[in-house]
């Protein structure tokens, strides 16, 4: 199913948590809401599931005026972060509730759900209560309720923020595969950008009720559309435009942002390059982060455990550096606030 969203704004008492906002998904896609806390990704899919209604605009599905159907109309699955399993119902009983409720045939209720406990790989669990299960195979058993009823759209909010590290990187690729499989538009929020940037086919990068950019994985990366969105994507050092690693910069640019990765450490001074002492050496399994000062100024350089042998760096060590790769801005739009720091 195709959304549009279409200028939609929505205030809490004070609060703007969403600000005209326009927003087309395609059809099967699967896309990320990606920001910090407050930023208002959660109320957008709120808005599009029908669990808000907005103060203006309007939310299309399918080439229809949704705005202000209710959230049973719309024919939308929600997850939420922790499951909303029925704890007194087995694995089983809670994926076929949904299809209960819509007075379907008992016989075509049990083959829909042993064909979504097959897909979901829990397949031998369903007798199970969700108090006998994994953190991981409980949100399994959510995603499995929430397709039984063959949605078109699937909405989910931070899915896996309740789960630790290990199950979360697990759960990452079991949705890009399980996805591939349903082919069913999906939308889900997401405070982590790795996450994002594994799972979804295109990012929307929100901040203060506003999207900054939507734009695939590797533009959002490569080339952010603000300092908001390159700081949030990843570490970055913020320098003056007038630092000597950088031999001119356009009129009005006062800040040069660079990723800890595009800086090259080297032993002998280059063109552009800057003398620096090692601080503090982080070992971070294949890489290596330098946190280097020149002058007053401090940086943060990641490179590769094959060159910080060959170079036989160590503390306090006088090198020089090198920017390979650096970014500009204009200056902000007065609703554009700064989130970029340089990484400790």
């Amino acid at each position: 199913m195709a959304i549009l969203v279409q200028g939609v704004s929505k205030r809490f008492g004070n609060f703007q948590a969403a600000q005209d906002i326009h927003l087309e998904i395609k059809a099967g896609s699967l896309v990320a809401l990606l920001g910090p806390s407050g930023c208002g990704k959660s109320t957008l899919l709120r808005l599009i599931a029908g669990l808000e209604q907005p103060d203006t605009g309007a939310v299309w599905l399918e080439g229809q005026d949704a705005t202000r159907q209710r959230l049973q109309e719309r024919n939308i699955g929600f997850v939420f972060q922790h499951y909303a399993l029925f704890k007194h119902l087995t694995v089983r009983e809670n994926i076929a509730f949904g299809l209960e409720v819509r007075k379907f045939p008992k016989a075509q209720v049990r083959v829909r759900v042993e064909q979504l406990l097959e897909l979901v790989q829990l397949a031998g669990l369903g007798n199970r209560f969700p108090a006998q299960l994994s953190g991981g195979q409980r949100q399994r058993v959510a995603l499995a309720r929430a397709l039984a009823v063959e949605p078109k759209v699937l909405l989910l909010d931070e899915p896996f923020g309740a789960l630790d590290a290990k199950v979360r990187k697990d759960l990452r690729g079991w949705l890009r595969h399980l996805h591939d499989e349903v082919h069913v538009t999906t939308i889900f929020v997401t405070h982590d950008p790795e996450e994002a940037m594994e799972i979804a086919d295109q990012i929307v990068v929100m901040n203060h009720g506003r999207i900054e950019q939507i734009d695939s994985p590797a533009q959002i990366y490569d080339q952010p559309a603000s300092p908001f969105v390159m700081g949030f994507l990843g570490a970055v050092n913020v320098l003056p435009a007038t630092f000597g690693l950088f031999s001119r910069t356009e009129e009005n640019i006062q800040e040069i942002f660079v990723r800890p990765h595009d800086l090259q450490i080297e032993i002998a001074p280059t063109a552009n390059s800057v003398s620096a002492r090692i601080e503090r050496l982080m070992y971070m399994g294949w890489q290596v982060q330098a946190d280097l000062l020149s002058g007053n100024t401090p940086l943060a350089v990641q490179l590769s455990r094959e060159k910080f042998d060959r170079l036989h760096l160590q503390l306090g060590q006088e090198v020089h550096v090198q920017a390979l790769k650096y970014r500009s801005f204009p200056p902000a739009l007065p609703h554009v606030e700064r989130l970029v720091q340089t990484p400790a």
